[in-house]
């Protein structure tokens, strides 16, 4: 019994020194935990989106996810970039069933960018390179584009 009573003076005594603290885990209450699990809401989000099929539905339902994303996260809070290549080049065309709402996109800072690779490709088999919307972005090689801002940190979208 004395062993318990003098190792219960010995822990007292530290404690009173400042020998022993109070566990990190001991001291937080339910909210401080809530609170620094949460990303801070000033970061930025970025997206990079695949556009490589010629589907207008999907062009459709991308375009549409463009658009809540901003809602969701604030205009001024993501950062959206599009890249087509492949058949999915004619979605960035003057010739797209969705020009209205990519020239629309742009002027929300919403960069789209076009394969040069895929323009070159068309042009020597059909002797007429694509006429872009005005503003689109080129990009010697698509993919390697999204590689790019994969390695930047950005996330990536292929539907």
């Amino acid at each position: 019994m004395l062993k318990y009573v003098i190792s219960g003076l010995f822990v007292s005594i530290l404690a009173l020194n400042g020998s022993i603290s109070t566990p990190t885990w001991a001291a937080t209450t339910p909210t401080d935990t809530a609170s620094t699990t949460t990303e801070p809401e000033s970061q930025t989000q970025r997206l990079v989106i695949q556009i490589n099929k010629n589907d207008p539905e999907l062009q459709d339902h991308v375009l549409s996810n463009i658009v809540n994303l901003q809602k969701h996260f604030g205009m001024d809070a993501i950062e959206i970039e599009v890249v087509a290549y492949g058949p999915g080049i004619w979605f960035l065309t003057d010739k797209s069933p969705h020009k209205q709402r990519i020239e629309s996109l742009l002027l929300q800072n919403v960069v789209f960018t076009a394969c040069g690779n895929t323009l070159d490709t068309i042009e020597a088999k059909d002797g007429k390179r694509p006429t872009l919307i005005e503003d689109v972005d080129t990009a010697q090689a698509g993919i390697a584009r999204i590689m790019e801002r994969q390695n930047q940190g950005w996330n990536y979208l292929s539907p």
